[in-house]
């Protein structure tokens, strides 16, 4: 099938596109069949070397079979060749199917912390326990704590000088 399609040129940075009839198979900047025009993306819109066309070769293009691609097409309006509309996808701003799965799983996650926060309020708070049984826990610990770290140095040392007589 022919298309009438954009093929890039120019340098990095500075494009310029040639206007071509080619076969739809082949390369975007490969082998054309005919150059019927140019495009300047860099010069103003109200330039008129912005666009230049071959309008002759063009019509005759078409008679052929040759289908403009969507920019092209717009061009091709412009001189009253071919009726060009908007295309519209309504699907373009949904997210993806993945998307839309996480978006799930966030909604659901925050709906069990809502729910297990309501149950939370709405639950009597537990009786406090008496303080007395707890002052006299730490008490207890403090002691046994310090024991220990005492005995260390005393087993240590005959370790020393085990290690200095041998």
């Amino acid at each position: 099938m022919l298309r009438i399609r954009l093929a890039r040129g120019g340098a990095k940075k500075r494009p310029y596109y040639s206007i071509v009839v080619a076969d739809s198979h082949s390369p975007r900047d490969g082998r054309f069949i005919e150059k019927v025009g140019a495009y300047n993306p860099l010069l103003k819109k109200d330039d008129p070397t912005r666009v230049t066309l071959k309008v002759e070769r063009i019509r005759d293009w078409l008679t052929k079979g040759a289908q403009p691609s969507d920019r092209v097409a717009r061009f091709l309006a412009a001189e009253g060749l071919v009726a060009w509309k908007a295309g519209s996808n309504p699907q373009k701003g949904e997210p993806g199917r993945k998307a839309k799965e996480r978006a799930g799983e966030k909604a659901q996650k925050a709906a069990d912390l809502a729910a297990a926060a309501e149950a939370a309020a709405a639950a009597p708070p537990p009786a406090p326990e008496p303080e007395a049984p707890a002052a006299e826990a730490p008490a207890d610990e403090a002691p046994a704590a310090e024991a220990p770290a005492e005995e260390a140095p005393a087993a240590e040392a005959p370790a020393e000088e085990a290690a200095k007589e041998g």
